[in-house]
C-alpha cells in the first residue's frame, strides 16, 4: 500500500466509517432500540429478584411472590424477543454496511480514469475489498451493542442509586475513567490491526501473482525462487498476524480485569452498606445481582473497543484505495459522429517511447512492430488512455484523447492486450461478453479469429464452460477465444497486442485473412511481429530504440531493413 495515507481532498478513514453507518442507520437505529430494550430488561432483573424476596419471601405473600413471578417471566419474554430481533438487524447492518463498501471498491477499481491499482497488486485489492471491508461493517454491527451496554450501565446505575446512593455514584463516576482507559488501551491493536491487514493483502497479492503465473515458472524451473518468494512474504503476514492477536488478547485480558475489580468493589460495597443496615437482604441481592450484571455490559463494550479499532484500520486502507489519484483526467470534449478512426501521435514520450510520429488512416489495417516489450506496452497504454504521454499528443480524427472522457475512448478504440484473461464461463459467454449487444450473432468473430475450430473441438461446442482464466484450453485455444472477443465488439479502432503466440503457422496464416476481412473499412492496428499478420496490412511501421525507425509495406521492409528483418523474420 501507498504510504501517507489518502491525498488531500479525498475521503478519510473517519469518512468511510461515517457513510458506512449512515448507509445502515435504520438497521443500526432498530437494533440499538431493540438492543437497549433487552440490556434494560436485563438490568431489572436482579431488581425484580430483590424485590421478591423483600415483599413476598420476607413477607410470605403468596400473592405478592405470584405477582413479582409474572413479572419476571414478562421481562424474559421481552429480552429474549428484544435480543432475537437486535442480533437479525445487527448482522444485516454489518453485511450490508461491507457489501456498499465493496461495491464503492469495485466502482473506483473499474473506474474508467484508473489509478486506483496504482502500486497494488490484484491480490491485495482482493484482500482488501474482502477482510477490510468485513471489519468496517463489523464496525456498524458493533454499534448497537455499544449503545445497548451504555443504556445497561445507565439504568444500572439508575437501580442502584434508588437502593443507595454510595452504590449509584461509584457506578456513574467509575464508568467513564474505565471507557477512556479502555481507549487508550485500544491504540496498539488498532496500530497492529492496520498492519495485519496490509500484510495479509500483501501476501494475497503475491499468492494470486505466483498462481497467475505458474505455467510460466514452471517452464523457466523457478519454483524454488517463487516458493521462496512466498515463504518470506507468508511468514511476515503470519507475524504481523500474531503481534495483532497478541495485542488484542493483552487488550481483551486488561479491560476484562480493570473491570472485575470494578464489579468487585461494588460487591464489597454492598455488602458493607448491609452489613450496616443501610440497606435491606432484598437490596443486598439485587446490588449483587446488578454487580453480576455489569460485566455482560463490559464485556461488551471490550469486544465493540477492539471492532473500533480494526475498524479504523481498516476504514483507512479503504479511504487510501478510494482516494487513489487518477491515472488519467476526464476530459469534456465529444467526439464528431460518425467515428471515421483516424490515429495520429505527434511527439509521444512515455516510457520506452521516445518521440514517437505515427498516422494511422481512417479504415486502413496497420502493423506496429517492435523488439522491445516495454514500447509495446506503452504504446498500447497511451492509445487506450490507460495514461497519458509524459509528452507529445494522441489524436482520435483530430480530437486529443486528453480532451475525451476515458470511458469514451476505449468504448472507441478496443485495445486488446497479450494476456487478455477468459471467464468462468461458457466459450460463447465469453466471446459475447465483447459485444454491446444482446444475442448477437458471433458466427463471424468465431470464424475470423478461428475460434470455431475449438469450439469444435470440446465436448459442448460453443456452450462447453470453460474453467477460471480459461485454463481448460490451450495456450493457442485462449488467444483464438480472447481473439474473438476483441473482433465481437466490432470498435472503431481496434488495436491487438500478438494476438497468435501460441497458435500454429497455417491456423495463424487463416486468421491473417479473415481478420482483414471482417474489419475491412474500420481501423485496426497490430502490434505484432508475425510475419503472416504484418503480410496483410497495408503499412507497417517499425520501431527502434523507442522511435519509428522506417514505415513500409511488408515486403520493402523484410528486403530492405535489417531490423525488421531481425525481428520478424529470424
Amino acid at each position: 500500500m501507498p504510504a501517507g495515507g489518502p491525498p488531500a481532498g479525498g475521503p478519510t478513514g473517519g469518512l468511510v466509517l461515517r457513510r458506512a453507518l449512515a448507509d445502515q442507520r435504520r438497521r443500526v437505529a432498530g437494533a440499538s432500540v431493540l438492543g437497549m430494550t433487552h440490556q434494560a430488561c436485563e438490568a431489572l432483573v436482579p431488581v425484580v429478584i430483590g424485590l421478591v424476596i423483600d415483599e413476598a419471601v420476607a413477607t410470605g405473600s403468596s400473592g405478592a411472590l405470584l405477582r413479582w413471578l409474572l413479572v419476571l417471566a414478562g421481562l424474559f419474554l421481552v429480552l429474549s424477543t428484544c435480543y432475537r430481533n437486535s442480533a437479525r438487524l445487527t448482522e444485516g447492518a454489518g453485511e450490508g454496511a461491507a457489501h456498499r463498501i465493496r461495491q464503492d471498491l469495485a466502482a473506483r477499481v473499474l473506474d474508467p480514469r484508473g489509478g486506483a491499482d496504482s502500486g497494488r497488486l490484484p491480490g491485495a485489492l482482493t484482500a482488501v475489498a474482502t477482510g477490510d471491508a468485513r471489519r468496517v461493517g463489523s464496525v456498524a454491527s458493533a454499534l448497537p451493542y455499544a449503545l445497548s451496554a451504555l443504556a445497561g450501565l445507565a439504568i444500572s446505575a439508575v437501580a442502584l442509586l434508588r437502593i443507595s446512593v454510595p452504590l449509584g455514584l461509584l457506578v456513574l463516576l467509575g464508568v467513564p475513567p474505565l471507557l477512556w482507559i479502555g481507549h487508550l488501551i485500544s491504540r496498539p491493536l488498532e496500530r497492529r490491526s492496520e498492519a495485519e491487514q496490509e500484510h495479509a493483502a500483501h501476501a494475497s497479492g503475491v499468492a494470486a501473482d505466483l498462481v497467475t503465473g505458474l505455467r510460466v515458472l514452471k517452464g523457466i524451473g523457478a519454483e524454488s525462487a517463487a516458493v521462496s518468494r512466498y515463504r518470506k512474504t507468508s511468514r511476515g503476514s503470519l507475524s504481523a498476524a500474531l503481534r495483532a492477536a497478541g495485542s488484542r488478547a493483552w487488550h481483551d485480558g486488561a479491560i476484562l480485569a480493570l473491570t472485575g475489580i470494578f464489579i468487585a468493589v461494588i460487591g464489597l460495597v454492598g455488602a458493607h452498606l448491609a452489613m450496616r443496615g443501610t440497606i435491606s437482604v432484598g437490596d443486598l441481592v439485587a446490588a449483587v445481582g446488578l454487580a453480576q450484571y455489569l460485566l455482560g455490559p463490559f464485556q461488551l463494550l471490550t469486544f465493540v473497543n477492539g471492532e473500533f479499532a480494526q475498524g479504523r484500520a481498516s476504514a483507512d486502507r479503504i479511504a487510501e484505495i478510494l482516494a487513489s489519484p487518477p491515472a488519467v483526467v476526464a476530459g469534456k470534449s465529444a467526439l464528431p459522429e460518425p467515428v471515421a478512426g483516424r490515429l495520429r501521435l505527434r511527439g509521444v514520450t512515455q516510457g520506452a517511447l521516445r518521440g514517437v510520429d505515427l498516422d494511422i488512416a481512417p479504415g486502413s489495417l496497420v502493423g506496429v512492430v517492435t523488439r522491445d516489450p516495454a514500447a509495446a506496452n506503452d504504446l498500447l497504454l497511451c492509445l487506450g488512455r490507460e495514461l497519458d504521454p509524459a509528452e507529445g499528443t494522441v489524436e482520435l480524427d483530430g480530437v486529443p484523447l486528453t480532451d475525451l472522457d476515458p470511458g469514451d475512448v476505449r468504448r472507441t478504440i478496443l485495445v486488446a492486450h497479450h494476456d487478455a484473461d477468459l471467464f468462468e464461463d461458457s466459450l460463447l459467454a465469453n466471446v459475447r461478453a465483447g459485444s454491446d449487444t444482446e444475442g448477437a450473432d458471433m458466427t463471424a468473430a468465431l470464424a475470423a479469429s478461428a475460434a470455431d475450430d475449438v469450439a469444435r473441438a470440446l465436448p459442448d461446442g460453443v456452450d462447453t464452460v470453460l474453467t477460471e482464466r480459461g485454463r481448460s484450453l490451450s495456450g493457442g485455444q485462449r488467444q483464438r477465444v480472447a481473439l474473438a472477443r476483441a473482433l465481437a465488439a466490432d470498435p472503431p479502432v481496434l488495436v491487438v497486442h500478438d494476438p497468435t503466440t501460441a497458435v500454429d503457422t497455417v491456423t495463424e496464416a487463416r486468421i491473417a485473412a479473415r481478420l482483414r476481412e471482417l474489419r475491412g473499412g474500420r481501423t485496426t492496428v497490430l502490434v505484432t511481429t508475425s510475419p503472416a499478420l504484418l503480410a496483410g496490412t497495408d503499412v507497417v511501421f517499425m520501431l527502434d530504440d523507442g522511435r519509428v525507425a522506417a514505415r513500409g509495406s511488408h515486403p520493402e521492409l523484410a528486403g530492405a531493413h535489417e531490423t525488421y528483418r531481425s525481428a520478424v523474420l529470424a
